[in-house]
């Protein structure tokens, strides 16, 4: 009965409570079929290969999470039938699975066995009913994320740039134009924060195209405010600023639900990952564009930084977590990019050096 009981309300903090709630039993089948596809991926040599084969991860453990449910229940009754009346496996299993999957081809006489059969249907037919309500609804929010990225890509190009979004802006329709989008923007983390959250499945759901994230789109629009109000000289922007509020407390309470460890209250000192090397570089590309900028870079790149150092940690963590593709300043310097990026320098070097043996 505690077996019943367990994996009923697992299935309930699941799917229907409102709210996170990181769940042993779901976390366990979610990391026991990400391990069966890591070891497919041992000899995939391509990101797109790697993409192709994580796309099925996440709809393919949801339709094991509720087999595995439906097991431990059938497994729980049949303990319950055998201490009942004593009778060989094979009987119980029998009467366990007819009455969980409303078959009735097997009963048994009296009062307390035949309420256990009754209400073992019920779970039963709990188990379907919550797969057909609740998979609508996870790609109804998947269908909103995905919607919102899908516009980026046509503003900021594929992958996506702070400096194409910021170019294209100002070509287009001028940078004041770019308030709207903070505005769609803003709405957009926190309803991705509401819905990864009580649904984490939803992390894992890869982009329609292979070469788009969520977790990228989301760093480049963080990026590209956190740039417009650190270094482009317009007038000051409190929308773009409440989006990247928005966006690191939506990114720091998906990452809450991993367990991920990061600096809740970080200065403006602390270490980021981006260089000031790299900001120099878009600096100038911007410069060369023709933006408007701030003439102090020194000045600009403290402020920038103070804005990055609100998300950079999570950011990358889900960019890892999540295999995303590339995209700059976001999955380039996240796990998988590095040891990729290093497994590359190694050929290299090792070719040179048989060049010059040779």
């Amino acid at each position: 009965m505690a077996l019943v009981i367990y994996t009923f309300l697992s299935a309930v903090r699941t799917f229907v409570m409102p709210r996170s709630s990181n769940v042993m039993l779901t976390r366990i089948v979610f990391r026991a079929t990400n391990l069966a596809f890591r070891f497919r991926l041992r000899h995939v040599t391509t990101y797109e290969d790697r993409d192709r084969v994580m796309a099925l991860y996440a709809p393919l453990a949801l339709l094991v999470l509720p087999a595995v449910w439906a097991a431990i229940i059938l497994l729980g009754y049949m303990f319950m039938y055998w201490a009942i009346e004593p009778r060989p496996l094979y009987d119980v299993f029998s009467l366990s699975g007819s009455s969980l999957l409303t078959l009735g081809f097997t009963k048994s006489e009296g009062f307390l066995s035949l309420l256990f059969e009754f209400s073992e249907a019920v779970f039963g037919l709990t188990m379907i009913a919550l797969l057909i309500a609740y998979l609508p609804t996870m790609y109804s929010a998947f269908s909103r994320r995905e919607s919102m990225v899908a516009m980026l890509e046509v503003r900021a190009g594929a992958p996506p740039s702070p400096y194409e979004l910021l170019t294209r802006a100002q070509r287009i329709r001028g940078l004041d134009a770019l308030t709207e989008l903070w505005v769609q923007w803003e709405v957009w983390f926190v309803e991705v924060e509401q819905s990864h959250t009580s649904l984490a499945a939803l992390i894992f759901f890869r982009s329609p195209q292979p070469n788009v994230s969520w977790i990228t789109a989301a760093g480049v629009i963080l990026d590209t405010a956190s740039i417009l109000a650190s270094t482009v000289d317009v007038p000051n922007n409190p929308q773009a600023q409440l989006m990247i509020r928005a966006g690191y407390i939506a990114l720091r309470r998906i990452a809450d639900y991993f367990s991920m460890e990061y600096n809740s209250n970080p200065t403006p000192d602390d270490f980021i990952s981006i260089s000031q090397a790299e900001y120099d570089a878009l600096y100038d590309q911007l410069a060369a564009a023709g933006l408007p900028l701030k003439p102090d870079r020194e000045a600009t790149w403290r402020a920038f930084r103070g804005w990055r150092v609100n998300y950079d940690h999570v950011l990358l963590g889900l960019a890892a977590l999540t295999m995303a593709p590339y995209a700059q300043w976001v999955s380039d310097r996240s796990l998988p990019h590095r040891r990729r990026l290093l497994f590359n320098k190694g050929k290299e070097h090792q070719r040179i050096n048989d060049s010059g043996m040779s």
